[in-house]
């Protein structure tokens, strides 16, 4: 029962996930994935993320409505060894774009806010 819970709770935030207005070394990401966790999610995360632990991860994305194999996904975890391994498996099952932005601290400090005179 849990886990069907969890995955309910996954469906309801990836119909409405959209990357906030952002971009990652030049690239705009269609969805940011935040890999860690619920409660390492709960205790801080990227705005606009959304939370597919590491071990869900194959199967959460298909619930995020919109996405195409090639839209660029950017995953991020604490230190980067977590978005390192849900990037093999996301490119493992076709996604084509999926941007590493390793640990949330250096992902922090590099992502760009867009304007409307560039990205």
């Amino acid at each position: 029962m849990k886990i069907f819970l969890r995955v309910v709770v996954l469906v309801l935030f990836a119909l409405t996930a959209h990357a906030k207005d952002v971009s990652f070394n030049g690239t705009r990401p269609a969805v940011i994935i935040d890999v860690r966790t619920p409660q390492e999610f709960s205790s801080g995360h990227i705005d606009g993320a959304i939370n597919i632990p590491v071990d869900q991860i194959g199967q959460g994305i298909q619930s995020i409505k919109g996405l195409k194999k090639d839209s660029p996904v950017l995953v991020y975890c604490r230190t980067g060894r977590r978005s390192a391994l849900a990037r093999g498996m996301l490119e493992k099952q076709g996604y084509q774009r999926i941007l590493d932005g390793g640990g949330i601290d250096d992902l922090a400090r590099s992502l760009k806010v867009c304007n409307t005179k560039n990205c």
